[in-house]
């Protein structure tokens, strides 16, 4: 195997890792089902050190917080979810990205619409009998895990055009969206449930976007971002439902 070609099977890993870390941050962030398994730790374990080199470092330690202690019953667990992401966009703490910032009410159906758009371009859509907004958090961390196994398809393949293009959505949407305000969503957890399950996924999710912003180079958001100002008139509210969302 020449230099080359090891270091794209590197590449290859790594991405693979990622995805792999991105997808079990998507499951973590939906409401837990009666029938939840077991997170198999291990692995999860051997895709941050692919991440982060065989040392490890943040990410890492990060997951090793989340799988230090047993895990809780999955009632216990919905309970919890349920407690602080709540029933609206306005629970406890809110997983939903355009709820952060200090952009006016009418900017958001045009960032809700710039996230479906990016869905859109890669033949993605919310699956039929999903009743969830585009910028919540679990829906952003399954795209990105898609975009990072479609840059192991490209690496895969030898596929240059599809894998610059690839990464170039990757780092457009993490620039603009899922880096933009999981700073903010993590911190917003770790003072509601300081030590609690959620706080240290979201903790190792933050890890995870600030080690993937530095590699693509890309800001990452602010952890001290505020949600928006919410609008008085619930007319005025009615209206910022995302137009044009997938079905």
């Amino acid at each position: 195997m020449d230099t080359r070609e090891e270091s794209r099977s590197e590449e290859l890993l790594r991405a693979l890792a990622r995805a792999r870390l991105y997808e079990w941050l998507a499951r973590s962030f939906e409401r837990p089902s009666p029938e939840e398994e077991p997170i198999a730790g291990g692995f999860l374990r051997w895709a941050a050190r692919e991440v982060e080199g065989t040392g490890g470092g943040p990410l890492l330690s990060a997951l090793e917080a989340v799988f230090a202690s047993p895990p809780e019953d999955p009632a216990e667990l919905r309970a919890e979810y349920d407690r602080l992401f709540g029933h609206t966009v306005r629970g406890v703490v809110s997983p939903y990205e355009t709820e952060y910032g200090a952009g006016t009410l009418f900017q958001q159906p045009h960032e809700l619409g710039d996230i479906a758009g990016f869905y859109r371009a890669f033949g993605l859509a919310l699956a039929a009998g999903v009743h969830e907004r585009v910028d919540h958090v679990a829906c952003e961390c399954e795209f990105f895990a898609f975009l990072c196994r479609k840059e192991a398809f490209a690496l895969e393949t030898g596929n240059t055009p599809m894998l610059e293009a690839t990464v170039r959505a990757q780092r457009l949407f993490l620039k603009d969206h899922l880096g933009r305000f999981v700073p903010a969503f993590a911190r917003s957890l770790s003072r509601a449930a300081p030590g609690s399950r959620y706080a240290r996924i979201a903790a190792a999710l933050k890890e995870l976007v600030v080690s993937d912003s530095r590699r693509l180079r890309v800001p990452f958001g602010s952890e001290a971002m505020a949600l928006r100002k919410e609008a008085g008139d619930e007319k005025i509210r009615a209206c910022c439902e995302p137009a044009g969302e997938p079905n």
